[in-house]
């Protein structure tokens, strides 16, 4: 018989084999879209549970379909999503578990997720009689900038169970937010879209000495990094905002030379789609308008990356509940304000109602003002969450289908 009590009871049983799994895959962390030993991992613990498993066509992704036991014919089907690769990152944290591969650390907590999904597949499996329609496990590679979402988008992902899914449902850690063990999401925009700005100023080399000489491109290039700042501040609405940051910035190779070119690199960032149409408009606009005022010539590129990752309101509702009827009021909070983080996830939320949400797994004896946020090589994840991410994967599966048949 179904109950929320035995979900929990459920999680804390297999919680040593959930850790065991996280701890391999911290061990030997792997990068972009071919993950091929934690596909392996993955593929070895769904084995004995008898899914029906696809592999990915252009990546090392791994879809697995849950047949309910219950179902109609025209059964629903609930997507959960675990992504599972990791940075390039040299780890210094002091766990144990701590990776074994140079250059390569699980820093944002997929390892967590990949084996708080496999546990729920475990749980969901042994329950299939019970199951009011199916489920589909989507255990992704590439969420960290190689749009492994939209890959297995492409390849059919969403329609795994036969029909696209009514629902889906991603979690995600966090190693410096919240109280740990905590739950928190927040209907509508959860977190912000990103892009890519890619611009090259051509001026006129010349002698440091007379720049009058010369058409400095670096003065040019420094001239639109402080504008763009001004123009986030004075064309955008403060409560819809716009976040640039330059991480790059090049030119010259000898203090003395007025170089030919410079170039600068931006990641900018904004939380609604009207925002970011805007920005398409103004940021080449005043780029090539300050260029045009010195007299130098200028290469633009926005480059989009992910949307924004929008929580279906109805959804989020749904999956709150289910956190207070797991544990308690006190397991769920709402967020204030989306994250400035970008989410491939949010293909998945485009396509089909669901939600994202977050899972505060702040290390044990650490407060959240002194921890290391995801992607510090000094970032650390705590175990003891596991179970908890484990229950809710599972319950939101069960009640959500529950829900929609009887719909």
């Amino acid at each position: 018989m179904y109950s929320s009590e035995n979900i929990v009871s459920d999680a804390r049983h297999l919680a040593p084999e959930i850790q065991k799994l996280r701890h391999e895959l911290h061990r030997q962390p792997e990068v972009g879209l071919d993950l091929p030993l934690t596909q392996q991992r993955v593929l070895e613990w769904l084995e004995p549970l008898g899914f029906e498993v696809t592999l990915g066509q252009e990546l090392s992704s791994v879809t697995a379909v849950l047949r309910g036991g219950a179902a109609r014919d025209d059964a629903p089907s609930v997507l959960l999503r675990g992504d599972m690769d990791a940075l390039p990152v040299r780890e210094k944290s002091n766990v144990s578990y701590a990776s074994q591969t140079g250059n390569t650390m699980h820093a944002c907590g997929h390892d967590l997720h990949t084996a708080m999904l496999a546990g729920a597949a475990t749980i969901l499996a042994d329950r299939r009689d019970q199951l009011a329609g199916d489920v589909v496990f989507m255990f992704q590679p590439g969420e960290e900038g190689f749009d492994g979402a939209g890959h297995m988008i492409s390849e059919g992902v969403l329609e795994a169970a036969g029909a696209t899914v009514d629902a889906a449902f991603g979690l995600h850690v966090m190693s410096a937010l919240g109280t740990s063990g905590q739950f928190m999401s927040r209907p509508g925009p959860v977190m912000s879209s990103s892009a890519g700005l890619f611009v090259t100023v051509h001026g006129q080399g010349g002698h440091g000495s007379a720049p009058f000489l010369a058409k400095d491109p670096v003065y040019v290039a420094a001239e639109m990094v402080t504008a763009m700042q001004g123009m986030v501040t004075r064309r955008f609405d403060v409560f819809d905002p716009v976040v640039i940051s330059v991480g790059v910035f090049e030119g010259g190779h000898a203090r003395n030379v007025i170089p030919e070119t410079a170039h600068f690199e931006a990641t900018v960032r904004s939380f609604s789609r009207e925002t970011f149409a805007a920005l398409e408009q103004e940021l080449p606009r005043l780029l090539r308008g300050i260029a045009s005022a010195h007299g130098v010539d200028v290469e633009i590129e926005l480059r989009p990356e992910y949307p924004v990752t929008i929580n279906h309101e109805s959804e989020t509702a749904f999956a709150s509940r289910a956190v207070v009827e797991l544990f308690d009021e006190s397991a769920y909070a709402q967020m204030a304000n989306p994250l400035a983080g970008s989410e491939d996830f949010s293909r998945v939320l485009e396509h089909v109602p669901g939600a994202f949400i977050f899972l505060s797994a702040l290390a044990p004896g650490i407060e959240a003002s002194e921890a290391q946020f995801n992607h510090s090589p000094f970032a650390e994840f705590s175990d003891e969450v596991l179970p908890k991410g484990t229950a809710l994967y599972t319950h939101l599966a069960i009640s959500k289908l529950a829900e929609l048949s009887a719909n």
